[in-house]
Parts: structure tokens; sequence; C-alpha cells
């Protein structure tokens, strides 16, 4: 495909105009950062396995009746999308205490939670993605109440397909998050996943061992980014034949 007129370009990822109205190119760097992209690396292969991951993923909500923006992939790193306006949270659900909730509350990371909880943070890297409560969210006007009850409506049936997916291959799903976006059908507006769904967005450990098998590896420097993704690759049975296996991150301090 040639290249096309550049629309956004994140932490993780880049979108270009794509070929028809309403769809863009969504292409996965190799790029990986934490703490707010304090600690930046490019890991050979990550976008690959990414692109391969979030489509497994969205191909299986599609099929469970979850919209979601993906159309198909277009080779190993790009994917045609539908084109969205992205609601400015991050939507998280939370089956397990870990990272930032487990610090918060002083819970052992790894506690069950008595119900998936789901969570809020407001879009904003300059400001940390902070946690906002549904009154702010609707006070100012970034979704309606009825778009509340839809997104989590939305997230916990993703939780529930995720959960049984992992399962299934002997990874935990501690917690996860997803972005929503609007898309209109003349006047008719309907709110469907987008972004992506990759271990970059969970919290993955093994059943058995509690290995973690997500961006924790390269956050807590645990070992290898790409053996770990490979790992989650291989378990779904979705493991491109050409990734290099053991690529060595290049960490920019």
């Amino acid at each position: 495909m040639a290249r096309r007129k550049k629309i956004y370009e994140g932490k993780a990822k880049i979108l270009y105009e794509g070929p028809e109205p309403g769809t863009l190119v969504q292409y996965f760097k190799d790029d990986a950062t934490a703490f707010n992209a304090e600690k930046r690396a490019t890991i050979e292969g990550k976008g690959v396995l990414n692109n391969r991951l979030s489509e497994f993923f969205m191909t299986g909500l599609s099929n469970i009746g979850v919209p979601n923006h993906f159309i198909k992939r277009l080779n190993m790193r790009e994917q045609l999308i539908r084109q969205v306006e992205i609601i400015p949270l991050e939507v998280i659900v939370r089956n397990f205490a870990a990272g930032s909730m487990a610090k918060r509350l002083g819970l052992e990371e790894g506690t069950p939670l008595p119900r998936p909880i789901v969570e809020f943070s407001y879009k904003d890297d300059a400001l940390g993605d902070p946690l906002v409560p549904e009154e702010y969210i609707i006070a100012f006007g970034w979704a309606s109440q009825q778009d509340m009850d839809d997104i989590v409506a939305l997230a916990l049936r993703v939780n529930d397909f995720l959960t049984g997916v992992m399962f299934g291959v002997g990874i935990k799903l501690v917690d996860f998050k997803i972005e929503i976006g609007r898309i209109w059908d003349n006047d008719y507006m309907r709110l469907i996943v987008a972004d992506e769904i990759s271990p970059d967005s969970c919290r993955l450990w093994d059943i058995e061992t509690g290995q973690k098998l997500d961006k924790d590896v390269f956050r807590r420097d645990l070992g290898n980014l790409t053996d770990a993704y490979t790992e989650v690759a291989r378990r779904l049975g979705v493991l491109p034949s050409n990734v290099t296996h053991a690529a060595k991150p290049h960490v920019i301090n």
C-alpha cells in the first residue's frame, strides 16, 4: 500500500489516511513506553506481535457481536480500521488488584476483586491520565449518562470474552484498558471498541506460575518483552512465523 497522509502519531501506533472515506490505516510501531513515557525503548518485533494479537481479539469480539473499529489486517504491521471520534477516556476493567489500584488501596497484587471493577481515566499525558469519576465525565460533557451505561456494558462484554479466551490458554486476565469511539450511521450514533487490545493494554499472568506476560515485563525489568508477547501469541495460535524471537530492546535513557 502506498504511504498515505499521517493523521496522528502516538506512543505505540501511527494513524494514516485510509483508502476510503471513514477509514484509517493503523501502523504498529516497535516503540515501548512506561511511566508516562519516562522510560522508552525500541523492541524489535513488538509492533508485529501487537498487530496480530489485536487482530485476533478484535475479530473474536466481532464474532460475538461486540462492535469495534477493526476491518482487516493489511500486512504484518498495518490494519485497516474505521475512523471514529475517540471519547477522551481510558476505560479500565480490573479483575484482580494490581498496579496503581494495589498501591492506592494497599492491596497485595493478585488479590481477587469481589466483581470486575470499571474505572475511567482522562486521556491527557501531561496530567498523567488521572482517574476521574463518572460525575466528572458527565459534567464536562465527555460522555452522556446513556453513553456511560453503554460503555460499561461494552467493557464488561469485552472482559467476559478476554477472560474466557485467556483462561483457555492458561493465562489470568488481571486487568485491561480499552478506548471507545463514536461512529455515525446517518444520524444514528453508535459506540464501538477502538484503539487496540494487546499485551500492551492488558495485564496477563500465567495461571500456574504467575509469570508476567505483558508490558510489566518492560516496566519492571523482568526480562525480554518480545519473549513475553511471543508466548501469548504462541498460546493463542497467532504467532507470525517471521518474528525474531529473542530480540534485544534498545533502551533510550
